[in-house]
């Protein structure tokens, strides 16, 4: 099972998602990637995923662009805000779904205000990839 998670930056939302899914399945193929990938994965993105021990320290935003030629049974776009236009992925694809969450990189604040933002968005990610999971994934991985 391939699944590739898509936003803008590829530093906070499909990281995010990317690291859930892993945990929630060790057979899953997960991979995230961004239309305009960010320098590096937002450290506020980090710091919240250590805090339900995921580790997104070694993660690097890529391109799109790298993933056009290879075929995926889902591609989950992320992006949430009427600002944001979701990337379109035109390569091999069984199943396009869009699971959109406001991007916390956008939160301002205090450094409090902001992580509880993080925080807030990193929970919505767990709890809807979850449900994806279940409904979608389940089933079908249990042939491998």
């Amino acid at each position: 099972m391939k699944i590739l998670i898509l936003c803008t930056g590829n530093s906070c939302r499909s990281q995010m998602a990317e690291g859930f899914l892993k945990s929630f399945d060790k057979k899953l193929e997960v991979y995230s990637a961004g239309t305009e990938p960010a320098l590096k994965v937002h450290p506020k993105a980090i710091q919240v995923m250590a805090e339900l021990g995921i580790d997104l320290s070694n993660n690097k935003p890529k391109s799109v662009a790298q993933f056009l030629n290879k075929s995926f049974d889902y591609v989950i776009t992320v992006c949430g805000g009427a600002k944001e236009s979701c990337p379109m992925f035109t390569g091999n694809v069984k199943h396009r779904i869009h699971i959109g969450f406001e991007d916390p990189a956008e939160a301002i604040g205090t450094d409090a205000e902001i992580t509880t933002e993080f925080r807030k968005i990193r929970d919505e990610i767990k709890q809807r990839f979850n449900s994806f999971y279940l409904k979608n994934l389940i089933n079908e991985n249990k042939s491998f």
